[in-house]
């Protein structure tokens, strides 16, 4: 299923790579304006916590109004050779753990297609993450009505989060390079980014940029697809690089996703090297099932189990999705959450697209 999520945590991190070659390939000019709206409650243990759970001084109130407007723009257009070029941005608003934001723009993406290749610079999909199988199968791309931390994500591990690139919603990106081929079964993805492209000085003392990112850092990224059947593989690994020792967190993940029938399942392994926390590698394991409980009802449930020792993280988590299809675009969306650190987070909400 292809979904729209958001980041680091911007539920709008994912960008669905096949969703994107298919606006590539419209052989006429077009602009197109599309979004969703999506609003509801979180309730979040962890914010009820001055530095998170295990401390005891109150901060906010556990339970917030999540909230988000996108409206997102395509445009292309074809020469007379057959080439595809567009671009893609983004306007939106949004209000999360108790604290609203007004509207906002982001870097825009262009790319320019052919046959079975797509070139993307700007504000780049990344290859890791746009692979196949790396996030869960809801509108939000994880659990309730925003994504709930994106604790299903095996590659979020050791208390780092979305540490690869890919397309920001509220930023404006890395300013990257990406190459996409898929012709039939078969795909491939690479990326690059590098933090001169964000018009930092080389030289420069170390700390991130606005992006987050580290003044001399780079990330070279591959991902690859095939799929059999009712089954589909996917491996990506995501090299970081120019950071001080034991920073550079390199990311391999693997995932096989299929359909028994009666439910969708996936497997999906992360491993995490040079981990600064633990002084070694981190991973973490999940099993995902996706099934319909009545003609207009689905579920997903999952567990993760990683292991990173000493961190808090190091454990197992569990969660559960419901939703119910309104029509019209429109959802009920609820979950819940056991993070693998003993937070829990349940979120219920409505969801329309346009």
């Amino acid at each position: 299923m292809l979904v729209e999520c958001g980041p680091a945590y911007d539920c709008s991190r994912l960008f669905a790579t096949t969703a994107l070659i298919a606006t590539a390939s419209v052989a006429a000019a077009d602009v197109r304006i599309s979004g969703y709206g999506r609003f509801g409650l979180d309730w979040n243990e962890a914010n009820g916590l001055v530095g998170g759970p295990g401390t005891a001084a109150s901060a906010m109130g556990e339970t917030s109004i999540t909230s988000r407007l996108r409206l997102q723009f395509d445009m292309s257009t074809e020469t007379d050779g057959g080439v595809t070029f567009g671009a893609r941005f983004r306007a939106q608003a949004e209000s999360r753990d108790n604290v609203a934001g007004g509207a906002v723009f982001n870097g825009a993406r262009f790319f320019a297609s052919f046959g079975g290749f797509t070139v993307g610079v700007g504000n780049i999909i990344g290859a890791l993450e746009g692979m196949s199988g790396l996030y869960l199968e809801t509108r939000t791309a994880d659990i309730g009505i925003d994504g709930a931390g994106f604790q299903s994500v095996v590659a979020n591990m050791a208390g780092n989060s979305f540490d690869w690139d890919a397309y920001s919603s509220a930023g404006t990106g890395v300013n990257g390079l990406e190459v996409i081929y898929s012709a039939g079964n078969f795909g491939v993805h690479v990326s690059y980014s590098d933090a001169t492209t964000r018009g930092i000085a080389v030289g420069t003392p170390p700390g991130p940029d606005v992006a987050g990112r580290g003044p001399q850092e780079t990330n070279t990224a591959i991902s690859a697809f095939y799929t059999f059947g009712d089954w589909t593989v996917a491996l990506g690994h995501n090299d970081e690089s120019g950071l001080p020792a034991n920073t550079d967190n390199d990311i391999t993940v693997f995932t096989v996703a299929g359909d028994l029938g009666f439910m969708g399942v996936r497997l999906a392994y992360a491993t995490m090297d040079n981990t600064a926390a633990v002084g070694g590698d981190s991973n973490k394991l999940g099993l995902y099932g996706t099934f319909d409980i009545g003609a207009a009802t689905s579920a997903v449930v999952f567990v993760t189990s990683e292991d990173s020792p000493g961190l808090a993280t190091d454990g197992t988590g569990y969660g559960f999705n419901v939703s119910h299809d309104l029509g019209g675009g429109v959802s009920i969306e609820a979950g819940y959450i056991e993070a693998s650190n003993d937070n829990s987070t349940f979120q219920a909400g409505v969801w329309f697209s346009f």
